[in-house]
């Protein structure tokens, strides 16, 4: 019952990561361009911008370290650094793997159709697509942690 609760504490634990990760690391650190993190900003959201919601890097495999390749590298290393935990809480580092392929999925997918995207990650949708991109919607997966910590903005969007 412990690693059931404990798998279900690591989607909640993942999405506050992704919500403070993109606000405070991708869109902050993310902002500087000698940054590992300026792929977001210089590269995901001006594609994004130009190209209707769409990302076709996302297409592909990466050839080089682009934006997705960067995007993978975190996600791995965030896993791995949780790896250690498996011997004590096996649930938690199962349930964190889970959020995150599911977050690659859902966030890969909704750059590759946009019509899925308006569908199911709005949030996301609306973070990319408003006239001002950034001070909301900062999840990806749910958005659980924007409407706790009051970012989540619905915009008036086709």
């Amino acid at each position: 019952m412990i690693e059931i609760a404990a798998f279900f504490l690591a989607f909640i634990y993942a999405n506050a990561g992704e919500w403070f990760f993109h606000r405070y690391v991708l869109h902050g650190m993310g902002k500087r361009r000698g940054s590992f993190f300026n792929y977001h900003c210089f590269e995901h959201h001006k594609v994004c911008i130009e190209n209707n919601m769409l990302d076709p890097g996302y297409g592909r495999w990466p050839r080089s370290l682009n934006g997705q390749a960067r995007e993978a590298i975190v996600l791995f290393m965030i896993v791995g650094a949780h790896l250690p935990l498996f011997f004590f809480i096996p649930g938690f580092v199962a349930g964190l793997s889970t959020s995150i392929v599911l977050y690659y999925y859902r966030h890969r997918r909704s750059h590759l159709d946009r019509e899925w995207a308006f569908e199911h990650l709005r949030w996301h949708y609306d973070h990319h697509m408003s006239t001002d991109h950034e001070p909301a919607n900062w999840c990806i997966t749910w958005p659980w942690f924007d409407y706790l910590m009051g970012t989540r903005v619905r915009n008036d969007l086709p």
